[in-house]
C-alpha cells in the first residue's frame, strides 16, 4: 500500500511540473505585457513556519514571499492591496492547495506590508514582473 501511495505521489509531481512548465513558457511569450490578476490575498498561518516550499525553501513569515496557484514558481509579482493602494513586490515560492479558493496566500511580512493583518483577507491586484529581480530601487513598498 505504501508503495502505491509513493509511486501515485510521484506521478502527480510529475503531472504538476509539466502544467507549470507550459504556465512558464506562455508568460515568457509575452514577457513585454504585463499580466494582472485580480482576487483575494490572505496569509499563511504561523503553523507553517519552518516548513519547505514547493521550491524547496524553509518557509520564513519574515521573508516577502507568497504561494499562488495561477503563477510559475520563482518568479517576481507587484501586489497592491486595493483597499489602501499599498503595494509590495514578492516572489512566489509555493503553492496554495488546489481547493483554496484565494488567489494568494502572503508571507506575513508582505502582509503586514499591504497593511491588512488585522482583516485577515483583503482584495488584491497582482501584476506579473518575470523572473528577474527587480531593481533594488523598485523593492521598496509604495
Amino acid at each position: 500500500m505504501k508503495s502505491v501511495l509513493v509511486i501515485l505521489a510521484l506521478m502527480c509531481s510529475f503531472i504538476a511540473s509539466k502544467a507549470q512548465e507550459k504556465d512558464s513558457v506562455a508568460l515568457n511569450r509575452k514577457r513585454n505585457v504585463p499580466v494582472t490578476q485580480y482576487g483575494v490575498a490572505s496569509f499563511y498561518a504561523d503553523k507553517f513556519e519552518g516548513q519547505r516550499t514547493c521550491t524547496d525553501e524553509v518557509f520564513t513569515q519574515k521573508k516577502l514571499t507568497a504561494a499562488c496557484n495561477t503563477l510559475p514558481l520563482n518568479v517576481w509579482i507587484r501586489v497592491t492591496n486595493l483597499r489602501n493602494k499599498k503595494s509590495v513586490l514578492v516572489r512566489i515560492n509555493d503553492r496554495m492547495h488546489p481547493a483554496n479558493p484565494r488567489l494568494i496566500d502572503m508571507s506575513k511580512a508582505a502582509a503586514v506590508a499591504l497593511g491588512y493583518t488585522g482583516h485577515g483577507l483583503t482584495k488584491v491586484k497582482i501584476t506579473y514582473l518575470g523572473k528577474n529581480k527587480p531593481e533594488e530601487e523598485d523593492m521598496a513598498t509604495r
